[in-house]
Parts: structure tokens; C-alpha cells; sequence
């Protein structure tokens, strides 16, 4: 393996421990460096299984302080990044651009800076380095919504790797779709995308991005829908859902993403997007109404006996209807598919919240950032 010593920024998040977990444990020769702000979203418990090996280190900091950036790029030599971190939920942008605009555009631009001083400064120059960006599917804004007689014909094969092929249109984002984002989120997300390939055709660094569809799986913080609404009908709280539920979305299980960014990592060519999907499209209501249905079961209810707490709720502005992801360019030029049918994902998510409620309700009463405060003040 090429690159000794790798960054993961965004680290303690959702994405981040499932990525810092692979690469610790797959990868014993390299030193993993996860760097977390340890915000709201970013909790050390989520690698308390790895924290004691020893090609792991911690450091919190913030990306958008570029003098931070630069001593830990130069003390750990780092010749990788893998850049995760990044606010990230629409309803957040929405009331808070500023701190959007602050870490996903700023924050990149203070790695990319500090990167480009470092490996500049190095004989071997960019040689053996990368920076590779991780991005998200609402950058190409919103697809048509339709039921089209089948399927389109270009998925129809996937049904013979058990991967779920349902689509709700006959339109896909590839790697080619023009950017037209519609949040504060997805916009500041754009910007840093568009500053990551200004970096690679301007400066020359070796870069990579990908866009993704939503995620799911274990330590997602729970204001986004699927641990939200686990722990809503665990405690029978309402289901606010917005609109009437239509709007779809491609839907991935965690740890198929992070294995997609190992293979990207280590054999994606530079300058090159990649788009990561599951071919897995859901509306939102069809997801509330599978959750309900496995909860109360696993719980020992009636299935379906909590499918009352559902409640609709004005829409969100800017609320994209369908996202669609076409990862063809990636299964066919790197060999990487997902692994799981959403159902049997969904099981297994649903079952590790509810062996975890310790984690959960720590994660929801805030104690873990009282923590971090006291441990590491306030930063």
C-alpha cells in the first residue's frame, strides 16, 4: 500500500468510524488519523472498539483553521486524506448557511491549501498522494418522478446479484449531471467540489471525488430518519413525515460505502468522480411503514401496531422529490457493488439500535458532548 500515513477527516461521524474502523483493521502497516471537530454528530464512542490499536490516533480540531491543519498534515506526514468531514443536514442549512458554508466550503478549502504546502514542500512532490473528497448526490439537484412500464433496461440486471432494482423513473445521476443544487446544504457542497478539481487542474494534486445516496446502518446520530424514527416508535413518539411521503430516495448500507471508498482509495484514477449507489430506490413513507413493521416485531408488538403514529407535516422547502444514483462507471471500471438487499440492511440496522439503546439514549441526552467539553474544552 502506498500511502503510510492516511488522514480521515470527520472521523468520529456516521460515514467517518465505519471508514476509520475498516482501514485500522485491514490496514495494520499504516498509521489511520482520525481528525474530528467532535461537534453534535462526531462521538469517540463509536470507536471505542479501535482507540487502543496501535496504528490509530485522535486529534479534534477544526478543518476550517488552516494553521491546525497544516502542523497536523506536516507532524503526521500524512500522504492521504480522506475527506469525510462536513455538516451535513438539510433542515440544519436551512436555519444555519453561515456555519454550512464555514466548514464544507472553508474547511476544504483550508485541507486543500494546507495539503498543497505540504506535498509541494516534499522531493517526491505529489507522488504517491492523494486527496480524495467525499460529496453527495443532492449536488445534481432533483430527478422527474414517474412509474415507467418496467424497469429501465440498463438495471435490469441487477436483479440477478439479489440487489434491490426498483426504480421510480427512467432518469439517473451519472458522474456527467450538471450540478443544480437546491439547499444551503447541497450547495455548500457543490462549492467544495468544484474548489477539489480546481485544486487537481490548476495545482496538479492527485484528487478524487464521489458522489453517494443516502446512508444507513449503525452510530447515524439520530436526527435523520432512520434511527430517528427507531427511537420514535421504540418510545412511541409521533413519525413526522413531510408532505405525504412521496419523495424518494437511493438508499446504501454503510459499510458498502466505506468499502466503495477503500476500493476508490486505492485504485480510483485521479481526477476522476465516481458516483455510489445502491440501486435501492424507497419513498419516504414505504421506509416509515418497513421501519414500523420490523420495530414492532423485534419488539415483540403486533407488526404494525404503531403504523398510527405516522403524522404528515408541512414540507421542507427546497425538497428535492427523487434522487437516483447510476454507479455503473464504478462496478464496471473498479469491480465494487453493493451487498446487501435493503430489507435485510434494514434488519440488521434496526436490530444493532435496539441491542444499543445505551448509546442511543446517551446520544440523544447530550452527556457525550458534556464529555468532550470537560475533556477537551470548548472549542
Amino acid at each position: 500500500m502506498s500511502h503510510k500515513n492516511i488522514l480521515i477527516t470527520g472521523g468520529a461521524g456516521f460515514i467517518g468510524n465505519h471508514v476509520v474502523r475498516l482501514f485500522v483493521n485491514k490496514y495494520p502497516e499504516c498509521r489511520i488519523v482520525c481528525l474530528d471537530k467532535l461537534t453534535y454528530a462526531g462521538n469517540l464512542a463509536n470507536l471505542s472498539d479501535v482507540e487502543a490499536k496501535p496504528n490509530y490516533a485522535f486529534v479534534r480540531a477544526d478543518i476550517a483553521d488552516i494553521d491546525e491543519m497544516r502542523r497536523i498534515i506536516r507532524e503526521y506526514e500524512i500522504d492521504g486524506i480522506i475527506h469525510l468531514a462536513a455538516e451535513s443536514h438539510v433542515d440544519r442549512s436551512i436555519t444555519d448557511p453561515l456555519t454550512f458554508a464555514r466548514t464544507n466550503v472553508m474547511g476544504t478549502l483550508s485541507l486543500l491549501q494546507a495539503a498543497r504546502e505540504y506535498w509541494e514542500s516534499l522531493p517526491e512532490r505529489y507522488d504517491g498522494k492523494l486527496f480524495y473528497h467525499i460529496s453527495t448526490d443532492e449536488v445534481y439537484g432533483a430527478l422527474p418522478l414517474s412509474h415507467p412500464d418496467g424497469i429501465p433496461a440498463p438495471f435490469a440486471t441487477r436483479a440477478s446479484s439479489g440487489v434491490s432494482h426498483e426504480a421510480y423513473g427512467d432518469e439517473f445521476f451519472t458522474e456527467l449531471t450538471r450540478y443544480n443544487p437546491h439547499s444551503p446544504y447541497s450547495a455548500a457542497k457543490a462549492s467544495s467540489d468544484h474548489f477539489v478539481r480546481a485544486w487537481h487542474d490548476t495545482y496538479g494534486m492527485p484528487v478524487v471525488v464521489t458522489n453517494c445516496s443516502n446512508n444507513y446502518g449503525p452510530y447515524q446520530f439520530p436526527e435523520k430518519l432512520i434511527p430517528l424514527f427507531i427511537n420514535n416508535i421504540r418510545h412511541r413518539r409521533p413519525l413526522p413525515v413531510y408532505g405525504r411521503g412521496e419523495n424518494v430516495r437511493d438508499w446504501l448500507y454503510v459499510e458498502d460505502h466505506a468499502r466503495a471508498i477503500d476500493t476508490i482509495f486505492h485504485h480510483g484514477k485521479s481526477g476522476e468522480t465516481y458516483n455510489i449507489g445502491g440501486f435501492n430506490e424507497w419513498k419516504n413513507i414505504d421506509i416509515v411503514r418497513l421501519l414500523v413493521n420490523t420495530v414492532d416485531r423485534l419488539l415483540g408488538r403486533p407488526e404494525g401496531a404503531d403504523l398510527d403514529l405516522i403524522t404528515y407535516v408541512t414540507d421542507r422547502p427546497g425538497h428535492d422529490l427523487r434522487y437516483a444514483i447510476d454507479s455503473r462507471k464504478l462496478q464496471s471500471e473498479l469491480g465494487w457493488e453493493p451487498s446487501l438487499q435493503f430489507e435485510e440492511g434494514i434488519e440488521k440496522t434496526v436490530r444493532w439500535y435496539l441491542d444499543n439503546q445505551d448509546w442511543l439514549d446517551n446520544v440523544t441526552s447530550g452527556d457525550y458532548q458534556q464529555y468532550y467539553a470537560r475533556m477537551y474544552g470548548n472549542r
